[in-house]
């Protein structure tokens, strides 16, 4: 494999707090590399020093000659121009004809609808596409990616995937979406002081890592009480010789003091931290918190959802899906009293107790210190009716105490909603609405909420676009969109295999054995089918390729429309493709 990008003793700290010291790895031709860590852990600032952006403070880099890289970065923002204004001033080869044909296709490999938006005016999820193709236009060897699923609905993250299996394009991404990784991922990097050097690399997919990512510190494990029991003898030894030593005496002292060295080594890199994340349910014992009976709710003319029923009740942990503009923030807010239906009751039990987390946050001054914003009323937080001091409460959430005078700007996104994560932590509730919560997390943290959000003894309404994290705690889906209607259905995997075919939930019933799901063979045609789309899809790819040859020499309406409808031919025959070959 050829290698683009190798990297050599690398090294980076701000102030006291070092990102990673000393890594080493190489990205070769054809790699699509995960890059993992907690928050603050340098991921993004590892980005950008490869990309020529940051200094690093030791070490090198060393490049295949002629290397073209692209960025696409955690947070995206353009001014108020249209997208396609935006991608020609990316400084690429070719003349204007060549450099506006490449520009149009990649909007509508992006799935622009037009190419005259505002730029500056589109959403989050759109903003993210954009800046993709941004990247996209040099034709880079090798693309950056930081943090590209934060702000997608799951249409655009399923989109983003697909986009990147097809694409023939070298990557190393920043991600914390678990099937992202899973779907997309040929290698797992992860930057963690756990390991020898600080870095971890494993070739395969997101769930070989973590395979032998266990296997790794298991053994590591071992090797440290190997050593405590080899050394246990040699000071046993020590105390038993207390006089003038031979060589060789000396000799072993100073084989103890490198035990001890390594011992101390291995103690650090097995010492596990984890965000101590507990939500505080108020104990309430009503069985019914909020029951609502034919909402329904109108936005500009247009019927987001109607007659919505619903019951919630402690341990009741709901999701709320669907595509952008569905109305799922619209239909959280309604049952959090931040909004009020238009046509429907809602029944609260008494005093209850709500607290929302709003997926656009507050913002935190960035001169506030870390101090101030975990504790602001004091050097004490009142958690659960017990004081605990700020330095305690920041190591609950992976900060240092050496860290509480630096200002929040310094730190990571991740970093700050953590900080946001502590603040929620000491309000009591009986229902927590989460919009978006797990954005900028890390997979620890990550994994640390779910068992949270599950232990908690109140009732979840949530909204969120990982969808691993959707699948192990919710206990039912109610999914917006199909027109103005809703569905509900028992658990997330069950929407996620039905989308377009809304299930309503029914009552488990116990079943007296196991049925075993054999899948269907493929008729005589199928077969034929399946056997001829290897050559359907090279069929449609040459006429691909023609037409953008083509559409560098003339640009017409018509050609565009053409190779438009060419590229729906090709994901339609990819998907039936897919189907086929798992139905047999």
């Amino acid at each position: 494999m050829t290698p683009l990008i190798s990297v050599h003793t690398l090294s980076k700290s701000f102030g006291t707090h070092t990102l990673f010291k000393n890594i080493s790895f190489t990205i070769g031709q054809g790699d699509r590399i995960g890059l993992l860590g907690q928050n603050g852990s340098g991921k993004t600032t590892l980005l950008k020093i490869l990309m020529g952006l940051e200094e690093a403070d030791e070490g090198f880099i060393t490049t295949r000659q002629s290397l073209r890289l692209g960025y696409a970065s955690q947070a995206p923002q353009f001014p108020a121009k249209d997208t396609e204004s935006i991608l020609l001033e990316e400084k690429t080869h070719g003349n204007d004809v060549e450099r506006t044909t490449r520009a149009r296709i990649l909007l509508g490999k992006m799935n622009f609808p037009e190419n005259t938006q505002n730029a500056a005016l589109l959403s989050g999820g759109w903003k993210k596409r954009l800046d993709l193709a941004r990247a996209l236009m040099a034709e880079p060897d090798l693309l950056f990616l930081d943090e590209p699923t934060n702000h997608l609905d799951l249409e655009g993250i399923t989109w983003l995937e697909t986009f990147l299996q097809r694409e023939n394009h070298s990557f190393l991404v920043v991600s914390h979406d678990r099937y992202f990784l899973e779907n997309v991922c040929t290698k797992i990097i992860e930057l963690s002081p756990s390991f020898p050097n600080g870095i971890f690399i494993s070739d395969g997919s997101y769930s070989d890592y973590m395979e032998q990512k266990a296997i790794f510190l298991e053994a590591q494990t071992r090797q440290e009480k190997g050593i405590r029991a080899a050394l246990r003898d040699e000071i046993e030894w020590l105390k038993k010789s207390p006089k003038a030593r031979t060589t060789k005496s000396r000799s072993r002292v100073e084989k103890t003091y490198e035990m001890m060295a390594e011992l101390d080594a291995l103690k650090n890199r097995n010492k596990q931290t984890r965000v101590n994340i507990g939500f505080f349910a108020s104990e309430r014992e009503t069985r019914k918190l909020i029951a609502t009976k034919n909402v329904s709710k109108t936005i500009d003319g247009h019927v987001l959802f109607k007659n919505v029923d619903l019951i919630l009740s402690p341990g009741s942990r709901l999701g709320i899906v669907g595509k952008n503009g569905t109305g799922k923030t619209t239909l959280l807010k309604i049952l959090s009293q931040r909004l009020s239906p238009d046509i429907g009751t809602i029944k609260y039990a008494d005093d209850l107790k709500l607290v929302y987390f709003d997926q656009h946050r507050e913002e935190l001054p960035g001169e506030l210190t870390l101090r101030e914003a975990l504790s602001p009323n004091g050097e004490y937080v009142d958690y659960r009716g017990q004081p605990i001091h700020v330095h305690g409460w920041a190591k609950k959430f992976l900060f240092s105490p050496h860290r509480l005078e630096l200002p929040v700007k310094y730190l990571s996104g991740g970093e700050r909603a953590r900080i946001l994560i502590a603040r929620l932590l000491l309000q009591p509730a009986d229902v927590l609405f989460l919009d978006e919560p797990t954005n900028d997390l890390d997979i620890s943290t990550l994994e640390v909420m779910e068992g949270s959000l599950r232990e908690f003894g109140g009732a979840v309404v949530l909204i969120s676009h990982d969808r691993c994290l959707m699948d192990r705690v919710c206990t039912q889906i109610i999914g917006l969109g199909q027109g103005n209607e809703h569905a509900l259905f028992a658990d997330y995997a069950q929407w996620l295999n039905a989308p377009t075919t809304p299930v309503p939930r029914k009552e488990k019933s116990p079943s007296p054995e196991p049925k075993v799901m054999l899948k269907k063979k493929l008729t005589y045609n199928e077969q034929r089918e399946l056997d001829g789309m290897e050559q359907q899809i090279s069929t449609v790819e040459k006429e691909i390729a023609s037409l953008e040859k083509e559409l560098c020499l003339q640009q017409t309406p018509l050609l565009y429309q053409d190779l438009a409808a060419a590229q729906q031919r090709r994901d339609a025959l990819y998907d039936r493709w897919n189907y086929l070959e798992n139905k047999f």
